[in-house]
């Protein structure tokens, strides 16, 4: 988790950010809004009910249901006074709004970490009911304005109230930058892993413990690949590569900021090998994997926990850019978060690499579809597009989202170079900010003469899936008037064929 910092790697000091006034619309007692039909709040996507959000924590599934926690400001629409907001869903796709679940106090702000189910009671923190001596235990770094540490908090009650440790911290290293805890259980070497960044080093340092309060330091990894700014949000998993069942390898995501590739914050990612103590690159230090080519994804962490039948790795990011998360033109509300990705590796022609699709149970939103897509036609506010693009004398191809003001998001593949782009250069009549106006694009390839796009539209966010997932892009859009029609690029093209569906609410009746 960073501090903003648009126009350095230097974090903005605790005493500016938390000065911000707060400015709030009213809401029902609940504190959450009866319609949730803001004109930019996005209707499958998770966003908070209200406030400042930034990068999702403690991404764990536990007792049939998915906790998202996420940093949060509960007391105004701007970074600061960071502290745990929580959610539950049973489906990935409808979520509950909770209490928020760690907050700051003492001066220690909570930021990023994550968070497990201490199944065998290591810690000593459970109270077994039941025959079950499991619980949750989030791992969080603590801020002040001169240090960050590692420190832990527990829960007897599926998360519903939390209790911070008394022997906090449990990992001090005397740094001003050093966060992001992701932990997980190691079973090769029968021990906790933490997975650390110290963010101006551009390292990423391994700790072990058995029982999550007493740690030892492992290896450090880095610097490799960007180091343009600061390193943040570490996460660590296995992955099977597609088609070959004996082939594991290990996938360590590491974000920056600034830096990225289409500027501002986003997710670099290395592909190699951990024995429980180090992790080996596979590739050149000097070679940068990104996992998104949009402006907006960060903060990427997946589910610990995941029901062994399930056997999925999935992971959710902050859909924004701290060069202007501060400033988006929404309402009551800032900060929305991506839909579940599942991931795998894919061998592909320059190497393994990592592949992301929406989670399967997005498809049972469908309402009104398929529908073949034509020149031009009404659009929802809330749609799901596929689009099969053959290769011809054109120079892109693929569909133009529009209004009556002339506002647009054109989304589809340049012939020449081939690659996927999203273009919201014209996506808003009124400026907001100077880094947000931009044309963000990414390598794609032809598979069959043919490239397919899957794009979620969602009010105020795109996301795009190429090939299946070998290339995304996501951006968040701000017309001033609802993106409301749609039409085929090139106009009348045989080389372009498109069908779409409504997306249903998932928050109708909240």
């Amino acid at each position: 988790m960073s501090t903003p910092a648009p126009n350095s790697t230097t974090c903005v000091p605790c005493a500016i950010v938390c000065a911000f006034a707060v400015a709030m619309t009213a809401l029902p007692a609940s504190g959450v809004p009866q319609d949730y039909k803001e004109a930019l709040r996005p209707q499958f996507h998770f966003t908070p009910a209200q406030n400042f959000m930034n990068d999702p924590n403690g991404l764990v599934y536990y007792k049939g249901e998915y906790h998202l926690f996420y940093q949060h400001n509960p007391q105004g629409p701007k970074w600061g006074h960071m502290s745990w907001g929580h959610a539950v869903s049973r489906d990935f796709l409808h979520w509950e709004h909770l209490p928020v679940a760690l907050s700051e106090e003492n001066g220690i702000m909570i930021f990023s970490g994550s968070a497990v189910v201490d199944r065998n009671n290591s810690t000593g923190f459970c109270r077994p009911s039941d025959g079950d001596p499991s619980c949750l235990v989030a791992i969080y770094a603590g801020h002040t304005k001169d240090r960050q540490t590692q420190n832990l908090a527990y829960s007897n009650d599926r998360g519903r109230t939390w209790t911070k440790y008394p022997g906090n911290p449990v990992v001090d290293l005397g740094l001003k930058d050093f966060r992001d805890p992701k932990v997980f259980w190691h079973e090769p070497t029968a021990r906790w892993i933490m997975v650390t960044v110290i963010p101006d080093q551009h390292k990423v340092r391994f700790f072990g413990s058995p029982d999550l309060k007493k740690w030892e330091t492992l290896s450090d990894f880095g610097p490799a690949g960007a180091t343009g700014g600061v390193w943040e949000c570490p996460d660590l998993f296995p992955l099977t590569v597609e088609g070959e069942p004996a082939n594991t390898r290990w996938v360590l995501d590491v974000d920056i900021n600034p830096g990225a590739i289409a500027g501002g914050s986003g997710g670099q990612y290395f592909i190699g090998t951990f024995d429980g103590q180090t992790f080996a690159n596979d590739n050149a230090p000097s070679l940068t994997l990104w996992a998104d080519y949009g402006k907006d994804f960060y903060a990427t962490q997946s589910f610990s926990d995941m029901p062994q039948s399930d056997g999925r790795r999935v992971w959710m990011a902050w859909i924004s850019n701290w060069l202007y998360a501060n400033e988006e033109p929404t309402e009551i509300w800032r900060g929305a978060q991506s839909v579940p990705r599942q991931l795998s590796l894919r061998r592909l022609p320059d190497g393994i690499r990592l592949v992301q699709t929406p989670v399967q149970e997005l498809t049972k939103l469908r309402d009104k579809g398929p529908v073949a897509v034509k020149n031009s036609m009404p659009l929802s506010g809330s749609t799901e597009i596929v689009i099969d693009v053959s290769s011809g004398d054109w120079p892109q191809a693929g569909v133009r989202l529009f209004n009556a003001a002339g506002e647009e998001v054109i989304i589809g593949v340049n012939r020449q170079p081939l690659e996927l782009f999203v273009d919201r250069q014209r996506s808003r009549a009124t400026a907001f900010h100077k880094d947000y106006p931009g044309r963000h694009s990414g390598p794609v390839r032809w598979r069959d003469n043919k490239v397919t796009m899957r794009v979620l539209f969602d009010r105020s966010v795109v996301e795009v899936f190429a090939n299946d997932g070998e290339t995304s892009i996501t951006d968040r859009v701000y017309p001033t008037q609802p993106l409301d029609r749609l039409e085929l690029l090139p106009a009348g093209s045989a080389s372009t064929s498109a069908r779409s569906w409504s997306l249903q609410s998932t928050w109708a009746g909240r």
